[in-house]
């Protein structure tokens, strides 16, 4: 495991998030393939926050999953649900990580398009 951080673009939300980044998941349903999302899971407590009143929630569909972005510059930083077992879990948006290459990542392809 390593601590990561990461932002927003302006700067306004900032994170660290404890991960190993073994598995970062490029799924294609309509949001995520939308904002080009990567995500790394992880416990909801592996990530801490600063500046998360100038976040902003959208959900849709089931209405279960917070995505989190920077209420300034639109930034889709993390969103936040629940594992199947009922653990808070977090889904953090790669793209916002600081000193990861992306193009050293082999994303693993997960079919969110047709889940209901």
């Amino acid at each position: 495991m390593a601590l990561h951080t990461g932002s927003c673009h302006c700067g306004k939300v900032a994170f660290e998030v404890e991960t190993d980044l073994q598995q970062v998941i490029e799924c294609n349903c309509s949001i995520c393939r939308k904002k080009g999302y990567l995500l790394a899971f992880v416990p909801r407590d592996a990530l801490t926050v600063r500046g998360e009143e100038n976040l902003s929630t959208y959900t849709f569909n089931t209405h279960t999953i917070r995505h989190r972005f920077c209420a300034t510059c639109g930034t889709a930083t993390f969103g936040e649900g629940k594992q199947p077992t009922g653990e808070a879990m977090a889904a953090i948006n790669v793209r916002c990580l600081d000193a990861v290459e992306l193009s050293e990542m082999k994303p693993i392809p997960f079919n969110g398009r047709d889940k209901g």
